[in-house]
């Protein structure tokens, strides 16, 4: 069942991806280039669309096979209201108010069917958050993550890529712990995302546009959730998956805020979008993130199958690693600044001779 559910995902997304462009995708929603863009030509923002079918299709396998519950309904709602307003801000622009209210609205879809967090379990220890501070938490990891995949969605490759490893290794995860149908939802949204992936690895022939990002940031969320609640994996695992996403989105957006922009204003400050004008080019940075990703995963699995020691060492090395990460690109940056500076050096007196 898993395997099929992720196989007939797989082939509609990258069928109906195809489609699109066939059909000649830059008719529909298109992605005009900007002074925020790192793209030069117009470019179909419509794949979410077949994202989005990819998923239907893998999780309609999953749900039949299995005789899914009501409760998986509710998830499926939200990710039509998320999806809707998303489309809808595609094609003519949704104000910000709007969207993130269909974003509460979907989080609470999420605690209607079950899927809030009471509890936080952490290596040795476990916060019990109760019934009201549940259903906040819930809530506002639904709408951050949501809105935390749209903001990534910035380079050729780099979301559906992220979604590619993340939801797959999120998929095993649940496929160890016996629990069959969300592991096939999970796997069925990661093979929709690689089905995209064919188009949009760069140089990207198509974007999945805001449908597409905020639908794979919901049903992050939904699955993040639904694993702890069914003991498949701790919150904390799944975030140590995505965490490439979650560390850049936080960071930046936090690093705007304090200097005093609009947190909801489009740009090209992530850091993956800082390598790319470092001279890195997308492709090498996609790259070098799906090979963060994939030991995000690999420590991630291996936390889940070690004990409370081995997962506090790996959560401060990752932490460690990040800092020194960031540092890094900045430094790069300072570096690349006084290169191009013109006439640096030109006009320097001379030293005393010796």
């Amino acid at each position: 069942m898993i395997a099929l559910a992720g196989l007939s995902a797989f082939v509609v997304a990258a069928t109906c991806t195809g489609w699109i462009l066939w059909r000649g995708g830059d008719r529909g929603v298109v992605d005009h280039p900007n002074e925020r863009s790192l793209h030069r030509a117009p470019v179909s923002r419509g794949g979410g669309i077949a994202i989005a079918a990819g998923v239907t299709g893998g999780c309609a396998v999953g749900a039949y096979m299995a005789a899914a519950g009501p409760e998986l309904l509710w998830l499926a709602m939200g990710a039509v209201l998320v999806g809707a307003v998303s489309f809808a801000d595609d094609l003519r622009g949704v104000s910000p108010g709007l969207r993130i209210l269909v974003h509460v609205i979907a989080a609470l879809c999420v605690v209607q069917g079950g899927f809030q967090c009471e509890r936080i379990i952490l290596p040795g220890l476990t916060l019990d958050l109760g019934y009201p501070g549940g259903v906040v938490f819930t809530v506002l990891v639904v709408v951050w993550t949501v809105n935390l995949f749209n903001f990534m969605d910035g380079i050729d490759g780099y979301a559906a890529g992220m979604a590619t490893i993340g939801f797959t290794t999120l998929a095993a995860l649940c496929a160890l712990s016996d629990e069959a149908l969300l592991a096939a939802a999970t796997l069925a949204t990661g093979a929709s995302a690689f089905g995209f992936l064919l188009f949009n690895f760069p140089p990207a022939r198509i974007f999945m546009g805001d449908l597409g990002s905020t639908v794979l940031g919901y049903l992050c969320a939904a699955a993040m959730l639904a694993a702890e609640h069914a003991d498949a994996a701790p919150l904390w695992v799944s975030v140590l998956i995505f965490s490439p996403v979650v560390v850049d989105a936080t960071v930046t957006l936090a690093a705007r805020i304090l200097a005093g922009n609009r947190p909801w204003r489009a740009h090209k400050n992530h850091f993956s979008q800082r390598l790319v004008r470092l001279g890195w080019g997308h492709r090498k940075t996609v790259l070098r993130g799906y090979a963060l990703m994939l030991g995000c995963a690999g420590s991630a699995v291996a936390a889940h199958l070690s004990g409370p020691m081995v997962q506090f060492v790996l959560i401060c090395g990752w932490v460690v690693f990040y800092a020194a990460l960031m540092l890094g690109v900045a430094r790069l940056e300072r570096i690349s600044a006084t290169a191009s500076t013109p006439g640096q050096g030109e006009n320097t007196p001379p030293g005393p001779r010796r």
